[in-house]
């Protein structure tokens, strides 16, 4: 009796799919930690080639540091002495560039590579710097040097010269103090003088990989970056005042100012961390297969559910026993769809991966189902839903904006429909109940 109580009732019926559901929840779980740790072996392969190549690089300067001496006591009254350092902001930078990007592959996955040309030029103006408490006899002038952070030394391609005046200064590896920059090059420059002003310029060769920042360190920046690469995303503290992408790649063009950003023109030690206020450019791959593939992933238990629901709703309007296996089997080929998307994904592209993955597993289901259905136009109907299933899904992963806007609207359409087919239904009623009769089709 309980047995028949199980096979025939809607509750019953309800109750297993519903646990079925939650059940092919594990391995969907376990589909998004396959993705999590293909995404994680792409980014160890790009890792790989950038740290060869140059990786993301942020360059940060030029800085003026001045030594001073610094006198204070120590606890058993004796006078000591320490070397700091002030730093002191151009007054004015600006910086032209252009980005050469090259696509490498590693294996089966695509690594940003460039190559940028920088020029720097601009003004440095020595301010009087007993406000910073430093007094005139305890600066050290002659060791006062200038500096450019960068953040991978081994991307530099050529030699920098840094022109002062009309001097020219061959820029060496390290920085004596890490108050402000942790890697770079720096250069004394001896004939820096109390009140004095001078201009600078400079080439900065350098290869990196995905993107470029800078540190907006004058008074006033001005930056413009130029490259032939169509799919830039703007990144940092700072967006472009203007910009203009095309087919032929983009150009963009920063403004910053020193009240944009929260530090001061000079200071003395390490009291700011200026990289925060960098900004600049990543040179994205115009897909990621892994981002869409997750998204995808996510929808897994409304796909699986919406499924057996539409199988259900063969049982309750054809009076058709579909037996647990059978949702089960069935279940597994719907997520088999998300490991067949993200394999063939990562060698061609995402929409005729899921194309292919669709059309696979539709084909498969509705094979398997006219087996023991046993009816054409049934395995129709639940081959059309599929299909709308399917393309119902990769509208709403295309458009993330309005994802959940579209997600929305399409549960309450679901819904209504359900509604509407089971408005006679007796809910306190058997599958067999009507004449006694019953298909089962297991």
């Amino acid at each position: 009796m309980q047995g028949k109580w199980m096979k025939y009732s809607i509750s019953a019926r309800l109750i297993i799919i519903g646990f079925l559901v939650m059940l092919l929840l594990i391995p969907s779980f376990m589909i998004r930690s396959l993705i999590r740790e293909r995404q994680d072996r792409r980014d160890d392969a790009i890792s790989e080639v950038s740290e060869k190549w140059g990786q993301t690089q942020t360059i940060t300067g030029p800085i003026l540091s001045i030594p001073y001496t610094k006198y204070f006591t120590t606890e058993d009254n004796e006078t000591s002495t320490k070397t700091m350092y002030t730093h002191i902001l151009p007054d004015f930078l600006e910086i032209d560039g252009t980005i050469h990007p090259e696509v490498r592959n590693r294996g089966i996955y695509e690594v940003v590579l460039y190559n940028s040309e920088l020029h720097f030029n601009g003004k440095v103006l020595i301010p009087d710097l007993g406000d910073l408490k430093i007094s005139a006899k305890d600066i050290i002038w002659k060791d006062a040097f200038i500096s450019v952070g960068i953040t991978d030394m081994k991307g530099i391609e050529e030699l920098i010269t840094f022109e002062i005046d009309d001097d020219d200064y061959l820029a060496n590896s390290g920085i004596e103090t890490n108050d402000v920059i942790i890697s770079g090059v720096s250069k004394i420059i001896n004939n820096i003088k109390p009140n004095h002003d001078f201009e600078f310029s400079f080439n900065l060769n350098i290869n990196g990989s995905n993107g470029l920042t800078l540190t907006p360190v004058g008074k006033e920046t001005n930056v413009t970056i130029s490259s032939d690469w169509i799919s830039p995303s703007f990144i940092g503290h700072f967006i472009p005042t203007d910009h203009e992408i095309n087919e032929n790649g983009f150009t963009a063009n920063w403004k910053v100012l020193h009240s944009n950003r929260n530090f001061p023109q000079k200071w003395v030690g390490s009291k700011h961390k200026i990289e925060e206020f960098s900004f600049g450019v990543d040179l994205l791959i115009p897909v990621d297969e892994y981002q869409k593939n997750m998204r995808t992933a996510k929808y897994a238990f409304m796909f699986i559910s919406l499924t057996f629901l539409s199988f259900f709703m063969i049982e309750l309007l054809n009076k058709k026993i579909i037996h647990p296996i059978q949702y089960l089997l069935i279940g597994f080929s719907l997520l088999v769809f998300y490991s067949l998307l993200l394999s063939i994904s990562e060698h061609i592209s995402f929409k005729y991966a899921y194309l292919i993955s669709s059309i696979a597993t539709i084909a498969l289901i509705s094979t398997y189902t006219i087996s023991f259905l046993k009816s054409r136009l049934q395995t129709s109907i639940i081959f059309s839903i599929l299909v709308l299933l399917y393309v119902y899904l990769f509208i709403v992963i295309q458009l993330q904006d309005f994802a959940l806007l579209i997600g929305s609207i399409g549960l309450f359409v679901i819904l209504s429909l359900v509604m509407f087919l089971t408005r006679k239904i007796d809910w306190f009623s058997t599958l067999n109940n009507h004449k006694g009769k019953n298909t089962n089709a297991t």
